[in-house]
């Protein structure tokens, strides 16, 4: 008899990065259930897929990078939706949950110039294109004389602005970079000098548990990393007690240094006329909760210094 099973469908976004992160992720469900079940990739295009000048601050915020695949999840189009975790909501929609994260990739924000070698060599009034108001905020923190145009789009669309010149110097996750085989392209820049946003190199995906099979519920636990999990209970903790979003310029990470967990989260004003930054220590014996509960701490303390500065964060500059 011919096999009539329907495969499980894992939705993604339809750009190479993410169709490339959704076919890793096929790859180890179907070594974890030695072929007993059948996976399809089934991409989507989302409406921040979509933009490729509007920041997404004018637009919506990061929703609009997950809103496609939420709706799909739900009504049984698809029935996993790969993530990256940097832009997914802290709050998922009703009956959907994080079940399975990936190992964490490279966190570190790359340099990526055709004139300079760093971003320490940019000459004065250079031109820097980034569409994130985090990267944006920090940059302005520490050179304000940069010009800083928008630039949208996804890896290969911001690589071929920049070589049209429309900035000169942008920057990259080196996540994707090394996902994508491109890593030479850019100069990694330390983790204590640009903290990253939260979750940056860590994949994720979503799904209804409720709707989930035994024998796959039991592949996605089979995959589960459970350091980017912890990672991610840390700082979407973080993030969540400050209502992060694409308005807020947050950074924040979760380091594991000598049997010991440092967490240190930044939130910076916009025009980069002021930052503040926690550093919280834990055990590494401490379970989901209590590293939820680590971030959480941190967010709180970073909003009493920062007092009424921290909701009153102006509006960027027209740029």
């Amino acid at each position: 008899m011919p096999d009539t099973r329907k495969p499980i469908a894992i939705g993604t976004r339809s750009s190479p990065l993410a169709l490339h992160q959704a076919e890793q992720v096929k790859a180890l469900l179907e070594a974890a259930t030695d072929g007993a079940l059948d996976f399809a990739i089934s991409p989507l295009t989302t409406t921040g897929d979509q933009l490729t000048t509007e920041r997404l601050t004018e637009a919506g915020g990061k929703g609009l990078f997950t809103k496609e695949l939420d709706v799909a999840l739900d009504d049984g189009r698809i029935d996993l939706a790969v993530h990256s975790l940097k832009d997914v909501p802290t709050q998922l929609p009703p009956g959907q949950s994080l079940v399975a994260y990936m190992a964490r990739h490279d966190p570190r924000e790359g340099f990526v110039s055709h004139k300079y070698d760093t971003f320490e060599d940019m000459e004065e009034g250079a031109t820097l294109g980034t569409a994130s108001i985090r990267r944006e905020a920090q940059s302005r923190l520490v050179r304000p004389d940069l010009k800083i145009v928008t630039f949208r789009g996804n890896v290969q669309t911001r690589l071929k602005k920049l070589e049209a010149g429309e900035a000169d110097a942008t920057y990259l996750a080196m996540a994707g970079l090394s996902r994508l085989g491109m890593t030479e392209l850019a100069r990694p820049i330390p983790l204590d000098d640009m903290l990253p946003a939260p979750c940056q190199g860590i994949v994720a995906i979503a799904a209804d548990a409720n709707r989930l099979s035994a024998d796959l519920a039991a592949a996605l636990d089979k995959i589960n990393n459970r350091t980017s999990e912890r990672a991610a209970a840390a700082e979407r903790g973080f993030l969540a007690a400050l209502d992060g979003s694409c308005r807020t310029p947050i950074a924040a990470h979760m380091f594991v240094e000598d049997g010991m967990i440092r967490f240190v989260g930044e939130v910076t004003k916009p025009d980069g006329s002021a930052s503040w930054e926690k550093t919280v220590y834990a055990s590494v014996q401490s379970d989901l909760e209590e590293l939820a509960v680590i971030g959480r701490t941190a967010a709180e303390s970073l909003l009493e210094e920062a007092g009424a500065a921290f909701p009153m964060i102006a509006p960027l500059p027209d740029a």
